[in-house]
């Protein structure tokens, strides 16, 4: 259903602002964490945890907000979760200790799904079902500018006057989010919530579901399997400085950016499935060059430019869900967040026992060229079923 909103543009700039608070902090905590761990007094694989408790409260935060809160309005919902945000990153500032910080950063880590599951929503009412994927793609260049800006400022920030500003920074992005959505998003746009807690939850028993988010679980998995060990590659492998390090960072979040703004154009329709095949097979590709480009500065720079481009993949699994879950696409929503955070684990941790197991840093790139064949094999089972049930 398409919604008349005064500020629609508005509207998906505050949306965006959100998606770039929530990026934020997902990515740049990461370039963190040697700061936390001084600070703190504990080591950075101590300090790394961090990481897993946000990712954690992700994957449970999505789909259980999406049944709690089934009937609540789309508006409501949306500055409920940025306000929760807003308050667990206050609080995540002032953490007097590494375990009251674990506990914060969890809490954070619970409204990001949902928030992104129901401003997906938000933004696909907006437009004709033709440009659905162009709008959810708008929104989600707030999350990789975050990639592109968001990572070398707050990384810097946190260099210059600590790393407890950086949190409070984020906290003040997602307050100046809450307000913009309450301005740009009437109340007679988003009335109650139509579904329920039983039409949530039968997203469960629909294969198509299941494979879309296993696609994307395992499909982008190799992304995460190189951007979790860039900065090592880099100085080890390409030798750089560490100052080069953020600008090549960077570059990921312009591919990312470039990716979401064009590739949902040609998504539209029964397009939308190929789109996904011809991502996971850029994907494959590129990633399995990684290990040619990264033993020099220009192509290696190149290269993460591309890789983040097939990031675009993320929206059109959005818009995929809400073909498959017509009747509970909050839950299919969140849940592709809670895959993209799997993915997030399941990258870096096989690339972890590739390097360990002395294939070097660069392995990564093969790690990942192999994941999102898996995603590619996944896709094949789905697309035939979509097939053999159009006969």
């Amino acid at each position: 259903m398409t919604h008349t909103i005064p500020h629609p543009r508005l509207l998906l700039f505050a949306l965006a602002l959100g998606g770039f608070a929530i990026g934020t902090t997902e990515f740049a905590t990461m370039s963190l964490i040697p700061y936390i761990a001084a600070g703190l007094g504990i080591s950075e694989p101590t300090a790394g945890h961090l990481i897993s408790a946000y990712a954690l409260g992700v994957v449970v935060g999505a789909p259980t907000i999406a049944v709690l809160a089934a009937r609540v309005s789309r508006r409501t919902l949306l500055l409920v979760l940025m306000g929760v945000f807003a308050l667990g990153h206050v609080a995540t500032a002032m953490a007097e200790n590494y375990s009251s910080l674990l506990l914060w950063r969890f809490l954070s880590g619970l409204p990001h799904g949902a928030y992104f599951s129901v401003g997906a929503l938000v933004a696909a009412s907006l437009v004709s079902p033709a440009k659905r994927a162009q709008a959810v793609g708008m929104m989600m260049v707030g999350l990789t500018v975050a990639c592109t800006i968001g990572v070398p400022v707050i990384s810097w920030i946190g260099q210059a006057i600590g790393w407890r500003a950086c949190f409070a920074i984020v906290a003040l992005l997602a307050a100046a989010t809450t307000v913009c959505v309450a301005l740009f998003l009437p109340k007679s746009a988003m009335q109650g919530g139509d579904s329920s807690a039983v039409r949530e939850l039968k997203a469960l028993t629909n294969k198509q579901v299941w494979l879309t988010l296993l696609t994307g679980a395992i499909g982008f998995g190799g992304m995460f399997a190189i951007y979790t060990y860039m900065a090592s590659t880099l100085m080890e492998v390409t030798q750089v400085s560490e100052k080069v390090v953020p600008l090549v960072l960077a570059l990921f979040g312009v591919g990312m950016t470039l990716g979401n703004l064009i590739i949902p154009r040609f998504a539209v329709g029964t397009k939308l499935m190929p789109c996904i095949a011809g991502l996971l097979v850029w994907s494959a590709v590129t990633l399995a060059l990684f290990p040619l480009a990264a033993h020099h500065f220009w192509t290696i720079s190149l290269l993460v430019t591309l890789i983040g481009m097939g990031g675009a993949i993320g929206t059109l699994m959005q818009v995929r869900l809400m073909d498959v879950a017509p009747t509970a696409q909050t839950m299919a929503g969140a849940l592709n967040n809670s895959a993209f955070n799997a993915a997030n684990a399941l990258g870096p941790f096989l690339g972890g026992l590739a390097i360990k197991a002395g294939f070097g840093w660069t392995s990564t790139g093969l790690v990942g060229s192999a994941l999102a064949l898996g995603g590619l094999a996944i896709w094949f089972v789905s697309y035939r079923l979509d097939k053999a049930k159009a006969v």
